[in-house]
């Protein structure tokens, strides 16, 4: 018999349509809330909270005593566990923003170009440098004792600001298939290349076949695309098939080797392999640590 899958809970958040956000600011001993995903946009910092365990999409990673976080991705999953966090003092700022505090009109003007960039990256969560979050730190250390008014909404824009000028070092968290996020570039060949990868991930993708359809050959398609991606293209097919594994690990019930060769992989214990490697666990320790954290409060 199958086992039904509890479904990830959707978070109803306390942001009101008549603010421009949301701050709650906790200090505690212990993260209880199970994973959970909600529509608004997510700025998370975590104080003295080292040995927790982050769950953005599918990564999983142990912070250090600062963390700090942005998502934006609409249903992306996330979690602050307990773990290995023995900390008596953890202090964590939550700040919960709609995804239309920037009106299109507004987001696209040049001034705001590197916080667009920052949004959209954001879709698959980043985390930032320890140089970024101290730059922002005394902003975000005054915020929640501020009064919701004028100026502390100009004091969150600046925060927001700041961290954009740090986009391209922020990490990436989630993978896009798992984030349900659409590859998007710059580049039509590239785009192009997305989209057939995109499409065929079951499938054998040859190197031959990609390069013929943008005009180049395999050697400067290569180069091409790791200088476009920074990815070389057998790890770009690679992670975009564990992410769609991922998700399926979650969101399915189909067994372990089902799941291999749904996604392109074509030897079980290969895919084991390389999902450790990339993962830092098994697929069932991913599918169970999932499970563990969508238990109900």
């Amino acid at each position: 018999m199958k086992e039904t899958q509890q479904p990830i809970i959707h978070e109803i958040t306390p942001l009101s349509d008549k603010d421009c956000f949301y701050i709650a600011e906790r200090y505690k001993t212990e993260f209880t809330y199970p994973i959970h995903s909600h529509a608004e946009f997510e700025l998370n910092f975590c104080e003295k909270a080292a040995g927790v365990r982050r769950v953005v999409g599918d990564s999983s990673e142990i912070i250090g005593d600062y963390d700090l976080v942005l998502i934006t991705g609409k249903e992306l999953e996330h979690v602050w566990e307990q773990h290995e966090c023995k900390s008596p003092q953890i202090r964590e700022i939550t700040i919960q923003f709609s995804p239309d505090l920037f009106f299109s009109s507004l987001v696209f003007k040049n001034q705001f170009s590197s916080i667009r960039r920052m949004l959209d990256k954001a879709q698959k969560g980043i985390s930032f440098p320890m140089q970024a979050i101290m730059k922002i730190y005394p902003d975000l250390d005054s915020l929640g004792s501020k009064n919701s008014d004028f100026y502390t909404v100009i004091k969150f824009l600046t925060i927001l600001y700041e961290l954009s000028l740090y986009t391209d070092e922020a990490r990436t968290l989630s993978s896009s298939s798992f984030a349900k996020i659409d590859l998007a570039s710059d580049s039509r060949r590239v785009q192009k290349v997305h989209n057939y990868i995109n499409a065929h991930y079951k499938e054998e993708i040859r190197l031959s076949t990609l390069s013929d359809m943008v005009g180049m050959t395999p050697v400067s398609f290569s180069r091409f695309f790791k200088l476009r991606t920074g990815k070389n293209l057998s790890d770009f097919i690679i992670d975009l098939r564990l992410g769609y594994a991922s998700r399926m690990l979650v969101d399915s019930t189909m067994s372990i080797a089902e799941i291999c060769y749904e996604c392109g992989f074509n030897n079980l214990s290969n895919f084991n392999r390389i999902f450790r490697k990339k993962k830092n666990c098994s697929p069932k320790e991913f599918r169970e640590n999932y499970r563990k954290t969508k238990k109900c409060v």
